[in-house]
């Protein structure tokens, strides 16, 4: 079988932050990482479904929402996979920062969230969402295009 690229990635030396996981063609993945895998420290579910709706919602409300391919949990519970298409790095940098604080600003119903919207609707937990998209803020505040570059293992 083919290797998938993340799984050339030692993640035993992975970071929170930012990353470009793969590009192809005019699609960029992005890794956001919240949480050091394998730290036994993870993204509770309720948390990780509430950040996942209120970021897609933001998103795909902004001028290039069109752009917007994908954003949903790593099964790991530790980041985010966000997809776009034809955007530079520097706008989708900007757009997850302004996600994020959306996120921490937030207040009122989760978008998205009713029964009739969601497969698990109970799920769900605002003020811890607000808390880890706050805790996220402080690490990408200065993330720059440099920075989206995995790190890589001493030999």
């Amino acid at each position: 079988m083919k290797t998938i690229p993340s799984a050339e990635l030692d993640h035993n030396i992975l970071k929170k932050g930012i990353y470009i996981s793969r590009i192809d063609e005019d699609i960029t993945t992005y890794d956001i990482r919240m949480r050091e895998p394998n730290r036994g420290d993870y993204l509770t579910n309720s948390a990780l479904h509430t950040i996942e709706h209120i970021f897609t919602d933001y998103v795909r409300s902004t001028e290039f929402g069109d752009n917007i391919i994908y954003f949903g949990p790593m099964g790991s519970r530790t980041g985010f996979y966000f997809l776009t298409r034809s955007l530079s790095d520097n706008y989708s940098l900007q757009l997850i920062r302004d996600a994020f604080q959306h996120i921490a600003d937030f207040w009122g119903r989760i978008p998205g969230a009713s029964p009739a919207e969601c497969g698990n609707c109970l799920e769900h937990n605002l003020p811890q969402a607000k808390e880890e998209a706050k805790e996220f803020l402080q690490v990408i505040e200065h993330w720059t295009r440099e920075d989206l570059v995995y790190p890589k293992a001493v030999e």
